[in-house]
């Protein structure tokens, strides 16, 4: 039911599903970009939903009160704790380690406005937990949703997140001016 209905929503709003690739790996961090409309997490919510799966997102724990914690926790949201002593890394990290499956969905640009610097804890998410990272993207010009690929962290930082950005050449955001290409 959940999958139907959101295809139909999908093709409703006239997008068709991507490649899949990589949907299926039982752990990994999923780079979701270009972000720059609130419009990319309702696309992707669906397009993950429609092809049978549960991506998890952070969001602030101050959110998870009631009712909203009923409905944040439903979508797939996961409540970080900022005043802890451990990172948001060190608490992702305990996630991938104590659970069979989890796919952890952060936009790098760690906001909708334009920004030249991607933040890299998404990179060190994954680096630190030993996962790869589902490269997925929005792309408003063709209206296609899907994944580009898998990446496997090196070590490399700069280098690794130069490489998982040219991965983004040629997509086309909701707001084109809000997402540097390079």
């Amino acid at each position: 039911m959940k999958r139907a209905l959101s295809r139909a929503l999908l093709r409703l709003m006239g997008w068709t599903i991507g490649s899949t690739e990589g949907v299926d790996l039982p752990k990994c961090v999923i780079c979701a970009a270009p972000h720059t409309s609130n419009w990319d997490f309702v696309i992707g919510k669906l397009f993950y939903n429609s092809i049978g799966c549960n991506a998890q997102f952070l969001i602030k724990k101050e959110w998870f009160f009631f009712p909203f914690n009923l409905f944040f926790g439903w979508l797939g949201g996961v409540p970080v704790d900022r005043s802890k002593r451990t990172s948001v890394t060190d608490q992702m990290v305990e996630r991938y380690q104590s659970n069979a499956r989890f796919q952890l969905a952060v936009t790098p640009e760690g906001t909708r406005k334009r920004t030249e610097e991607w933040k890299k804890g998404f990179y060190f998410i994954a680096l630190k937990a030993n996962v790869p990272i589902l490269i997925g993207c929005f792309d408003y010009a063709k209206k296609v949703v899907g994944m580009k690929g898998i990446f496997y962290p090196t070590g490399d930082v700069e280098g690794d997140i130069a490489k998982i950005r040219a991965m983004y050449r040629g997509v086309t955001a909701c707001h084109p001016e809000n997402f540097v290409q390079v």
